[in-house]
């Protein structure tokens, strides 16, 4: 068994249910659908939230080509690339990981046709702390509500951000509404998503996540929701936390 397969945080059952779908990942009228129509949304925020932070200038910010150039990005839990690709096309040194070697074999063969650079491992969060990693960025969309320990994950994440730098997090919140729409709704009605893709148990709620995130010496810049919007098939940003929710949080010089 590999390194990755024995942390702590990973889930074996978690890991065979994304793998089973890894050949699918770029598919976008497939069984990762909501993502691909999620992921405008996660782009933007994360992009105006960087060049925010770093106060990123030029003279055309923020429409530079390459705006996170000189930034080192970590996607932990990167899946198929479906945010790792954007972020090195904005100019991010770019390191993947994920516990599923079939999703790195997918997004490395992906990345390479895309013709972009991006350092993809098999690998997981606390191996990454433990060689000494360090990043300016770290994305942690979508990972923390699969993962088995939770504290040892964040601990982990919190571990490899340099200070300064910024992390991502974006998850489910626990809340009877989020049971209705991403459990009922998403894996049973409209089967968005296979049955079995969330644990409604494992969604965590804003104060929970920021006080891990606090017990590490944290701070919570920003939290924004996101809401679908059925009429028009597409998400945006909203005031409303009770179902999807993004933070942006940092680590003090």
């Amino acid at each position: 068994m590999s390194d990755a397969a024995k942390a702590k945080s990973v889930d074996p059952q978690e890991i065979s249910n994304f793998a089973a779908m890894a050949d699918e990942w770029w598919d976008e009228t497939g069984k990762f659908k909501p993502l691909h129509k999620f992921n405008p949304i996660r782009i933007g925020y994360i992009r105006d939230q960087v060049i925010g932070h770093f106060n990123i200038q030029s003279k055309n910010a923020p429409e530079q080509l390459n705006p996170f150039k000189g930034l080192r990005f970590l996607d932990i839990g990167c899946g198929g690339g479906l945010l790792s690709e954007p972020m090195a096309r904005l100019g991010a040194d770019m390191v993947a990981a994920d516990a599923s070697e079939t999703n790195i074999n997918v997004a490395s063969l992906h990345s390479e046709k895309m013709g972009l650079s991006i350092d993809y491992r098999h690998t997981t969060a606390e191996d990454l702390a433990a060689s000494g990693e360090k990043f300016d960025v770290i994305l942690n969309m979508e990972v923390i509500e699969h993962v088995a320990d939770l504290e040892g994950f964040v601990a982990s994440c919190c571990t490899m951000l340099k200070p300064g730098g910024i992390m991502f997090i974006a998850t489910l919140n626990r809340t009877f509404k989020s049971y209705a729409l991403a459990i009922v709704g998403a894996e049973y009605v409209l089967r968005w998503l296979p049955r079995g893709t969330h644990n409604w148990k494992k969604f965590l709620r804003p104060s929970e996540v920021i006080g891990l995130v606090r017990e590490e010496g944290i701070l919570v810049k920003d939290m924004a929701g996101a809401s679908y919007n059925p009429l028009s098939d597409k998400w945006h940003l909203s005031k409303d936390f009770s179902v999807n929710y993004l933070l942006t949080t940092t680590k003090p010089k």
